[in-house]
Formats: structure tokens, C-alpha cells, sequence
């Protein structure tokens, strides 16, 4: 299930990329996005895992159509209004969202404990591990404006969803394939954007003790969304099935 960031029209663009305030600021807000990232993982993990185990719940949740879209579209709605409204909400609010977000997804991606071995999951988290924490490295010591680069990479995803669904209908294999690799490469491209773009909003809301928990979770929250879709491209690429 491919969910993606949004561009936060309230941050100021382009990237100003030389900066005077102490890093210390911005060591400390991207301290806060990680660890919030590393808990939405890891419930995403959790949940997905003790749903694999119970064959009740696993009929309810694959069993049901229906049941399985509202859950999908639910995690979607979530997903956008934690992103767009990210500077008006409360970060506690922010926080039981990006929760309740990571835990439906936890719900709706516990397949994958069905059909893939223990080595292949770990393998595909390592690896992403890597690419993601290599391409926000990148996204973070990069002296090159990467704005132009995100926005294109965005619209991009929008026409892999819609290719997506069309293949519903379609049921191309090959055309599977290709959504699997545009995927994995657009949100690669997309994490070093958004880290690029979280530096900036770091020093905008640095001095600001309300503002930035909200944009701190905002950051968890669109960086969880990048290293969600890398992991389940590279599953799929792997393929090592059970």
C-alpha cells in the first residue's frame, strides 16, 4: 500500500541552505523525528506481527474486501490530514494520529509474516535500513536544492497509485514490476528530499516550543511513509516467498 508525503505549503521554499544558528537545534529536532519514526516502525511491526498470528483476525482482515479498503482509505485520510495540517493541529493530537496511522498499517500489511520467511523480512530491513539512511544523509549534507527534484518525485507517485489501481483491473505482471521499481526509486529520491526540507523547517521553528513537536511528528510521520514503501519494493524484489 503506497501512501506518500505531501509538500508543507506553510514552510518557506526555496531551501536556504547556508545556515548561522547552532546545529545544536537542529541535532535535537531530528532526534525527535527518528525516535518517533523508529516507534511508529516498530508498533507498524508489532501489530502486524500479533495480527499474523490470530487466523480470526487474519479472515477479518483479508477476508472482507470491503472491510480491507475502508481500513485502507482510512489510513489514507489520516495520513493527509496530519500532513496538511500539521502546523494547526496539537502535537499530542499529531501523535495519537500518526499512532492510530501506524498501527492500521501494522493491521493491513500483517500478510507479509504470512508470506515471506523471517530471513527475507530481515534481509529487505536491512537493506532498506541502508538506502534510507544513506539517501537522508544525502538529503542532509547535500548542498544542492533538492525542492525541484521532491516536487517532480511527488506527482510521479501520484501516477504510480493511479497506475496501481488500474492494474487492479489490468493484472499486468509486468506492469507490476514497473510500479515496484518506480516506487522504490521515487521514494528514495523523496527521503532525501524530505530530510533536506525537515533541516529547513528545523531552523524555522527552532526557538518556537509549540511549533516544533508538531513539526517534529509531521517529519516522523513523512519519513515513516518513505521508509515503509522502500521496505515493501525491496520485499517484493527479494521475492523470496514462503
Amino acid at each position: 500500500m503506497s501512501m506518500f508525503p505531501q509538500q508543507n505549503s506553510g514552510m518557506r521554499k526555496p531551501f536556504e541552505l547556508e545556515y548561522a544558528r547552532d546545529n545544536r537545534a537542529v541535532s535535537s529536532f531530528f532526534n525527535v523525528v527518528y525516535a518517533w519514526m523508529a516507534v511508529g516502525i516498530a508498533l507498524t511491526a508489532a501489530v502486524g506481527w500479533m495480527v499474523s498470528q490470530n487466523t480470526d483476525i487474519m479472515r477479518a482482515v483479508y477476508g472482507n474486501k470491503a472491510g480491507y479498503l475502508i481500513f485502507g482509505l482510512g489510513a489514507f485520510a489520516i495520513a493527509m490530514f496530519v500532513q496538511t495540517q500539521a502546523t494547526k493541529i496539537s502535537a499530542n493530537i499529531s501523535t495519537v494520529l500518526f499512532l492510530l496511522y501506524a498501527g492500521i498499517l501494522g493491521m493491513l500489511l500483517s500478510g507479509i509474516f504470512i508470506i515471506y520467511p523471517a530471513k527475507t523480512l530481515f534481509s529487505a530491513f536491512l537493506l532498506t535500513g541502508g538506502v534510507f539512511g544513506g539517501m537522508s544523509v544525502y538529503g542532509f549534507v547535500t548542498k544542492r536544492d533538492l525542492s525541484r527534484m521532491g516536487s517532480i518525485l511527488i506527482m510521479c507517485v501520484w501516477g504510480l497509485i493511479l497506475a496501481s489501481i488500474v492494474n487492479i483491473f489490468v493484472a499486468s505482471d509486468a506492469m507490476s514490476w514497473l510500479i515496484t521499481y518506480g516506487i522504490l526509486a521515487a521514494f528514495i529520491g523523496i527521503t532525501a528530499y524530505q530530510t533536506q526540507m525537515l533541516k529547513q523547517v528545523a531552523h524555522d521553528v527552532a526557538d518556537d516550543q509549540v511549533m516544533a513537536p508538531r513539526m517534529a511528528i509531521f517529519g516522523a510521520l513523512v519519513l515513516y511513509i518513505a521508509f515503509i514503501n522502500i521496505f515493501l519494493s525491496i520485499l517484493r524484489i527479494l521475492g523470496d516467498r514462503k
